[in-house]
């Protein structure tokens, strides 16, 4: 039987690098791209001797897109059984803190390239129908806008759509069309500070919210049944499932959390200025 494949972005760490373990744990042929060479030939080394292809390159770059595909397509027969849009980044803060530079980059990456990922997978996701999916990392952020998290909701709510919409479109070209909306995950990720002008990272604020955390092994296994299920949205981790059915049933509780989240801020950012 042939060998099955999958192309990951964002495969450096955290949730590509789980995605990475788990399809090669299976037997899957991986292709890995990110910027940062030194964590994808880490990831490689997690990974079966010989099943695991490396490609460093900026996803918001459409050539790169193209040389990358196309060299991994020459090891997997032509075809490309999922392309993995992973690669993302994290941002918060209110919109007159996020300066133009970093709403730019926020486009780029967690939506502009997410469009180019799929445009430049069809023709090997095609090749590889009827058993093809094109898997989108989404977010829980999608469900419902949050105070200070204006810009990556919306990325991720484009996301979402982009999905849907792509599932119809390419039905009939026997490719599925998923995403994973995962709540907060560990990884690298969170460490870094909501924007430019806030030092503290990301997951001190989850952690003093008394938030829960996501294991990426637990998101690894829903792309798993992502690509294998019928659903075309996954939510995945508590918080997720818990706003999915927050705002299906009482919506105005969460437009409510949202005032009280922009509330909180705006007092904080008071305390400072008289501190």
């Amino acid at each position: 039987m042939k060998q099955k494949s999958i192309f990951i972005t964002g495969g450096a760490s955290g949730i590509g690098r789980a995605i990475a373990q788990k399809f090669a744990a299976e037997g899957w042929l991986v292709g890995i791209a990110d910027r940062n060479t030194a964590g994808l030939e880490e990831t490689k080394a997690l990974l079966p001797e010989g099943q695991c292809y490396t490609y460093t390159f900026d996803v918001t770059n459409r050539n790169g897109w193209d040389v990358a595909l196309s060299d991994f397509a020459q090891h997997t027969g032509g075809g490309i059984n999922v392309l993995a849009n992973n690669a993302g980044l994290p941002s918060g803060g209110p919109l007159t803190e996020v300066t133009h530079e970093e709403l730019d980059l926020l486009l780029d990456v967690n939506l502009r390239a997410v469009f180019y990922g799929a445009k430049a997978g069809y023709e090997y996701l095609k090749a590889a129908a009827p058993d093809a999916c094109l898997l989108n990392t989404a977010s829980a952020a999608a469900i419902y806008g949050m105070a200070n998290q204006s810009v990556y909701g919306a990325t991720k709510a484009g996301v979402k759509s982009m999905t849907e919409s792509l599932d119809a479109e390419w039905r009939s070209q026997g490719i599925k069309v998923r995403s994973l909306m995962p709540s907060f995950i560990d990884t690298p990720l969170l460490q870094m500070p909501p924007n430019r002008s806030r030092n503290t990272p990301i997951r001190d604020a989850v952690v003093k919210a008394g938030l829960e955390f996501t294991p990426v092994e637990t998101v690894a296994d829903e792309a798993w049944k992502a690509v294998h299920g019928n659903k075309v949205h996954r939510l995945v981790g508590k918080t997720a499932r818990k706003l999915a059915r927050v705002a299906k049933w009482f919506p105005g509780k969460l437009r409510d959390r949202a005032r009280t989240l922009a509330d909180a801020h705006e007092r904080s950012e008071g305390r400072a200025a008289r501190g």
